[in-house]
């Protein structure tokens, strides 16, 4: 970067930084990393661009662009991410919520309006919760439920009780392994964004996702299938099943998790819901008060 550059030709020079690195997006990821440096969003930022560049913000504008040619995410430098229209802290320890994400918290809502439409308590959990994403935006929209999560990482769940506390809702929070810290505990709906990519295929995700976001938020065993498998096998340590179940997987995932939700025999209704791109990403169990197991 020289001096006297505008904030505009700051961000070209990234862009085109960046773009010799590989970057992914990289004119995104620049305006990300800038607006983020500057402190400014929308109009603001767009007002800034003619002027010059603060100087003593040039040592960490470098360094944030210098991170980001080295392949992390933009989301970790500036250590956020909106899910939902609401503002998620992200760390290392956390999966970077993905907007496709939002589509399985739509669908979960939208049958719970209809399977609990008579009212009455709904305990609702997210499992491998990571940054809170899907718990708090639930306890969010729905303050009326009860919302528990858990993830087997203690650090992620640091992570998510702090998002929790941001947006000012009350979570219960447990350490394990997938459904099993809420052994004995009511479960009304399960909603999970669990690890779905088959080990073998890590290797060959951007690097942005292999070497930077935790393995464990990743590795679905040799098929991906694995911690679907498990949770459905661990229906046995609750009371009852839920009668919702929302699971988002992976590409070309849909048919083998919607059959292995069927044969646990649960849920009359079995709906797959496709991703803005039209991938099926998502797969959800249903069971009315009426429908009886």
């Amino acid at each position: 970067m020289t001096q006297g550059q505008s904030c505009r030709e700051a961000f070209v020079e990234a862009s085109s930084f960046l773009e010799k690195c590989d970057v992914y997006e990289p004119h995104n990821n620049a305006r990300l990393l800038l607006e983020h440096v500057l402190g400014v969003y929308g109009a603001q930022y767009y007002m800034m661009q003619p002027e010059p560049f603060p100087s003593e913000l040039r040592s960490r504008w470098e360094d944030a662009v210098t991170r980001k040619a080295a392949g992390e995410p933009a989301q970790y430098i500036i250590g956020s991410q909106e899910f939902y229209g609401l503002p998620f802290e992200v760390t290392p320890a956390v999966l970077i919520p993905r907007p496709e994400t939002e589509l399985l918290v739509e669908a979960v809502l939208r049958e719970a309006g209809r399977v609990f439409a008579g009212g009455g308590a709904v305990h609702a959990v997210d499992i491998g919760t990571g940054s809170g994403a899907i718990a708090v935006t639930m306890a969010t929209l729905r303050p009326q439920w009860q919302v528990g999560a858990g993830d087997i990482s203690a650090a992620a769940l640091q992570v998510a009780a702090r998002n929790a506390a941001a947006n000012g809702v009350q979570i219960d929070f447990r350490e394990g392994d997938l459904l099993a810290p809420f052994a004995g505990a009511r479960v009304d709906i399960l909603v999970s964004n669990p690890p779905y990519i088959p080990a073998a295929d890590i290797a060959g995700l951007q690097p942005e996702v292999r070497d930077h976001e935790p393995r464990t938020a990743l590795d679905g065993g040799p098929d991906g299938l694995a911690p679907y498998r498990v949770m459905l096998e661990q229906l046995t340590l609750l009371p009852a099943p839920p009668q919702i179940v929302g699971f988002e997987l992976g590409q070309g995932q849909a048919r083998d998790v919607a059959a292995l939700l069927e044969s646990a025999g649960h849920w009359p209704e079995i709906i797959i819901v496709p991703d803005l791109a039209g991938i099926e990403r998502h797969v959800l169990g249903v069971r009315t008060s009426e429908q009886v197991t």
